[in-house]
């Protein structure tokens, strides 16, 4: 299993709970999230930037 510090951006919703749910959808493509955090928000782009960190499994034959 490795750690993985990741940064994301993701469009802002209409509500928080959508915003919630949208960030650990796309963080759970990526591994399973330890912990993450919103960093910014660019109303223009209507983007937030979430950075955070997940593990994944690693794949044994390449170690």
């Amino acid at each position: 299993m490795t750690t993985h510090f990741i940064t994301a951006e993701i469009d802002l919703q209409e509500s928080p709970t959508k915003l919630h749910q949208e960030i650990e959808a796309e963080l759970e493509k990526r591994g399973e999230p330890l912990r993450w955090a919103v960093t910014g928000v660019d109303v223009d782009r209507q983007k937030a930037t979430v950075e955070a960190v997940v593990t994944a499994a690693t794949d044994e034959s390449k170690i």
